[in-house]
């Protein structure tokens, strides 16, 4: 049985490297509403057992409501998971920075985040930010901490500051129909050893929206693999980096929002998917990526 693929995060001043898996579990939406809260608990339990330990959320989702969510799913079960949030940028200062990660942490019913985000650059100097990230890491409330929604020049300068070398991630939108981050973006962080996060990678959002899943090349590919379009696209997003093979080359990790057992499912089976080099040429001619740097998609 073939190891599941994984993505490392670095070893830092204070943490030791760690493997995690290279599909997560987003959770933009959850608690609002939009399905009921025990089947959201249930999902995320679920994806969970299935080896789907990385769990991403945001103080900004439902007003805190899907940390809430998680909160309750992981109620008993915390030390299984790799827990992931994120701080709105006007709430990213010295102080303020402290009080946001405190309440998130109250909501999730815990005591620390394997990882905390900075959710998108704001007008906050990112020294400031910085601070207060290595505040709470000195009170064991992160281990470690990165951004999100920066692009290449952002992620430049972030690293130029004192501390800012220690970014775990970026999370940003990716997914076949929004590759720009191909360009300069991802190869940039390749080089720096830090890995992408990729929200959206079904493609809920971004350039091709409806259309993505219902192509008629996704739709062919995925047949002739014996597979869904869902589970082609993930195990897309999360290929090793061309010309390069095995979990090592790996340095992208999907984080899918799934609230039905059966889609948790289906994600979790797209660890197991390893794509042909016919099926990714087939893939990039029908979604070739950028030969130039576009703006940088988000949502």
């Amino acid at each position: 049985m073939p190891t599941m693929p994984r993505v490392r995060l670095a070893a830092t001043a204070h943490e030791p490297a760690i493997d995690l898996p290279a599909i997560g579990q987003g959770t933009w939406y959850l608690g609002e509403g939009l399905a009921p809260r025990e089947d959201e608990v249930r999902a995320l339990q679920h994806g969970l057992a299935l080896g789907l330990t990385l769990i991403d959320t945001a103080e900004m989702y439902g007003d805190g409501g899907a940390e809430e969510v998680v909160g309750e799913a992981l109620a008993g079960c915390r030390d299984e998971a790799f827990l992931v949030s994120k701080v709105y940028p006007w709430n990213a200062g010295r102080d303020s920075a402290i009080a946001a990660c405190e309440a998130s942490l109250r909501r999730l019913r815990t005591d620390h985040l394997d990882l905390y985000l900075l959710h998108w650059p704001g007008d906050i100097p990112l020294e400031e930010t910085l601070e207060a990230f290595e505040r709470l890491r000195e009170a064991g409330k992160i281990r470690r901490f990165g951004v999100s929604n920066f692009d290449v020049d952002e992620m430049a300068a972030l690293t130029a500051r004192p501390g800012g070398a220690a970014c775990a991630v970026n999370q940003v939108l990716y997914h076949l129909g929004s590759r720009g981050i191909e360009h300069s973006l991802l190869p940039w962080q390749r080089t720096q050893g830090i890995p992408t996060m990729a929200y959206c990678p079904l493609a809920q959002a971004g350039t091709l929206r409806r259309d993505l899943l219902g192509h008629p090349e996704v739709k062919a590919v995925a047949a002739g693999l014996g597979i869904t379009p869902t589970q082609l696209l993930l195990a897309w997003t999360i290929r090793p980096d061309q010309g390069h093979s095995g979990d090592a080359a790996r340095d992208v990790i999907a984080i899918p929002k799934a609230t039905q057992l059966e889609h948790v499912e289906q994600n979790a089976a797209a660890l197991a998917v390893e794509l042909d080099a016919a099926s990714l040429a087939r893939l990039d001619a029908a979604f070739p990526a950028p030969s130039r740097k576009t703006a940088l998609d988000i949502v």
